[in-house]
């Protein structure tokens, strides 16, 4: 009499596919797994950032000094130590503002090469805002950015956020003149550490 014997070798390709990604996600590793795919294709060079090849008058953030109220004017953040920040308060300088979430894997996904270009350009002509839109507090920001290790400035939105940086993806990132006028616009994740981008921050730094 024949028995049918169980074999590992019968068992569908789908069903393992389904069981990792089934513990991936029960880990909380799945963002880290699908970001570090998504950093693969950053390095292929196939999604840098576009910056205009010179500055442009573009849409107004909260920065602009104008005698008529404007939408967003009065933004608030606050850092990872507790500190509220007037988003004003950076006026004359150029931001490098960047919306995302501890659960956005293209986001997790670019922020290496975002750390890179701060640590190449950030100073007090250039300030980075690395704006966390995460709902679940700051203890999970904090301990993520522990655990990665990235330097660059941390915020989350203490007040209504501008409806300038309202975008229906993230991450989005906006590089805003020391005018405070909006002169680039990406959404969706990118490669930032670039010569172009690099230039192009430099320059709009200079004038």
């Amino acid at each position: 009499m024949n028995r049918n014997k169980f074999s590992f070798k019968s068992i569908p390709g789908w069903v393992y596919t389904l069981a990792i990604f089934a513990v991936l996600y029960a880990t909380g590793l799945h963002t880290d797994v699908i970001g570090g795919v998504q950093r693969l294709l950053l390095a292929t060079g196939l999604k840098n950032a576009e910056m205009p090849t010179a500055p442009k008058t573009s849409t107004p953030a909260t920065l602009t000094s104008t005698s008529a109220p404007m939408t967003g004017a009065g933004f608030q953040m606050t850092d990872l130590e507790g500190k509220v920040v007037a988003f004003e308060s950076l006026k004359g300088k150029v931001i490098f503002l960047n919306v995302w979430a501890t659960w956005c894997p293209p986001c997790i996904a670019e922020m290496p090469n975002i750390q890179s270009l701060y640590e190449k350009v950030g100073s007090d002509k250039i300030a980075f805002v690395m704006l966390s839109v995460d709902q679940n507090g700051m203890d999970k920001v904090k301990k993520f950015i522990a655990k990665k290790g990235f330097t660059f400035p941390v915020y989350l939105p203490a007040s209504q956020m501008p409806e300038e940086f309202n975008s229906p993806a993230i991450p989005s990132t906006y590089i805003i003149s020391p005018q405070g006028k909006i002169v680039a616009q990406q959404n969706g994740m990118a490669e930032y550490d670039t010569p172009e981008v690099i230039d192009f921050l430099q320059k709009l730094a200079s004038k």
